[in-house]
């Protein structure tokens, strides 16, 4: 029977990888974004439907709502990214603010983009959630190393996941975490990332290749697959043996 998914965030990079995986397996996927001409392009590519939606924006969400099927099995949160990487003024001047302002908008950018969409987009969904479902948030290695106010944004992710599965584990439903590392072929570092942090990042890891929208895609499927129905509450790292555990 196939299963409704939606993926956040599914227009390019991870969001377009898992969409598509869910596609090809025969799923009902619905495919979010904030910009339109390339939510459309990716969902006629795949075969899925693409609905408009700014994921930090509560009535937006709820706008949102009437488009989704009654039903979901799985919820990708992949919407997000470092808003650092956007487009800044020169100084906060020119944002009409003063500096602890400034400062403080562009942290609380970070939160929203990829904590309080998370949260906000389960919340609005959860009672369309299937029993035997699962949530699966996309986090970012970078909660345990730091990167300011978007590593704060992603670890305040993985410590929410705890709550939420314990939450939705009353209902058989399981809630993880996929960590990536360095990601090729995806928008994430804009035009901010040099050859040179490129080629220290791929010789960080122990497998010394850079990893692809394909390797998260199977992570976030094996995840909302039948074989991990007894893993909740979890960080799934995935990132090339970057930063190792035991």
């Amino acid at each position: 029977m196939a299963r409704g998914i939606l993926v956040t965030g599914g227009a390019t990079g991870i969001g377009l990888a898992v969409a598509r995986h869910f596609a090809e397996n025969g799923d009902t996927v619905v495919i979010t974004g904030r910009r339109q001409a390339p939510l459309e392009a990716a969902a006629e590519k795949i075969g899925a439907q693409a609905v408009v939606c700014d994921h930090t924006d509560p009535e937006a969400v709820a706008r949102l709502l009437p488009r989704l099927p009654e039903r979901l099995d799985v919820l990708v949160n992949n919407a997000g990214g470092n808003t650092d990487f956007d487009a800044a003024p020169a100084d906060d001047t020119d944002t009409g603010l003063g500096p602890l302002a400034a400062f403080a908008q562009r942290f609380r950018a970070n939160l929203d983009a990829n904590l309080v969409s998370a949260a906000l987009t389960t919340k609005a969904v959860e009672d369309r959630l299937a029993e035997g479902g699962a949530v699966v948030s996309i986090g970012s290695i970078a909660a345990d190393k730091g990167a300011g106010a978007y590593g704060a944004a992603k670890a305040g992710l993985a410590s929410w996941n705890l709550g939420l599965a314990q939450e939705l584990g009353q209902r058989d439903i399981t809630a993880n975490v996929v960590a990536p590392g360095y990601i090729a072929e995806t928008e994430f570092f804009r035009d901010h990332l040099t050859p040179e942090r490129r080629d220290h990042l791929i010789a960080s890891t122990a497998l010394g290749r850079p990893g692809l929208p394909e390797d998260i895609a199977g992570a976030v499927a094996f995840l909302a697959s039948s074989a991990a129905r007894d893993i909740t509450a979890q960080v799934l790292n995935v990132n090339g043996g970057e930063r190792g555990t035991r």
